[in-house]
């Protein structure tokens, strides 16, 4: 049991937040939250009125806290100005205020390939910029995250409800459960975690998921037989085009997106598992995706 903290959170309002306050309330940990719109009062958070780019507000934040968790990041930007503006100019000004906390930094796997995307170069600067800090820090690189209130993987489960699963030819990923994600933020934020960390959890499933075997888990999470169906990189790219045509900057797949998904492999690597005793995934991927199937149900998304 990590000993109760102060802690300052960015993304707080957002899927992989929302559950971190969770897990952080219910550990008895005193949370303080940078919010840029009004949320209602909750016990054990205190709200901080703020953004990235508000270094006073970054400040309040980070004021005694023992520990920093950021969270907050941009995955669908218009360029790579908008992308380094929240998720490397952001990172920087909150390495700056977080004082002598602990710095646990949130990335992704897409920070192992930079000349991939947009998104992933700008992570892999923010994570450059952390390692460099002389914080104690930890970075933390999550794959494919899931779990009741998600609306990026809802898709995959509409899709399977048809009988479909779309990806590229060959592909693997790893995932992890929202809940054992933010378990793992926890406990590194603990003072007495090594500094340098630079991990990739996942679900324990050695070697990740085949496009396969994730359609028949998927499948078998919304009650349906899903065909695995792969599709080539060139007409993923196509449809992104089609898609920001029609609907411009609401576009959900971007070419950038339409990169990063097109990878055949994001499965999180064994030689940067977390170390021993420090966590451990509970959540099996086929009991998560039936759970998260059943509360999209009751919720009417599903």
């Amino acid at each position: 049991m990590v000993a109760a903290l102060t802690l300052a959170v960015t993304g707080g309002t957002g899927f992989v937040g929302a559950a971190l306050l969770d897990a952080a309330v219910a550990a008895g940990h005193e949370v303080r939250a940078l919010t840029r719109r009004a949320m209602p009062p909750r016990a054990g958070v205190t709200w901080v009125d703020g953004a990235l780019e508000d270094q006073s507000a970054l400040r309040r934040l980070a004021e005694g806290a023992g520990a920093v968790i950021h969270i907050a990041g941009l995955i669908k930007g218009r360029g790579a100005a908008e992308f380094d503006a929240c998720n490397v100019a952001g990172t920087a000004a909150m390495l700056a205020a977080a004082g002598p906390a602990r710095f646990v930094h949130v990335s992704s796997l897409a920070a192992r390939e930079p000349s991939l995307s947009l998104y992933g170069a700008s992570k892999a600067r923010a994570e450059a910029l952390v390692a460099a800090s002389g914080l104690s820090h930890a970075i933390v690189r999550p794959p494919a995250v899931y779990g009741p209130g998600d609306r990026e993987t809802l898709e995959l489960f509409r899709l399977a409800r048809f009988g479909l699963s779309l990806m590229p030819p060959r592909a693997r990923l790893s995932l992890i459960h929202v809940d054992d994600l933010a378990r793992l933020l926890l406990a590194l934020a603990a003072p007495d975690t090594p500094s340098g960390l630079l991990v990739e959890p996942d679900d324990g499933r050695a070697g990740g998921w085949s496009h396969g075997d994730f359609a028949a888990a998927l499948g078998k999470a919304v009650g349906c037989r899903t065909l695995a169906l792969p599709v080539p990189g060139a007409l993923i790219r196509a449809a992104a085009r089609a898609d920001q045509t029609v609907r411009g900057a609401n576009a959900k797949l971007t070419s950038d997106r339409a990169a990063f998904f097109s990878h055949p492999d994001w499965v999180a690597d064994p030689a940067r598992a977390i170390p021993p005793g420090l966590w451990k995934p509970q959540i099996a991927t086929p009991d998560g995706l039936a759970a998260t199937a059943a509360w999209y149900r009751v919720k009417g998304w599903l």
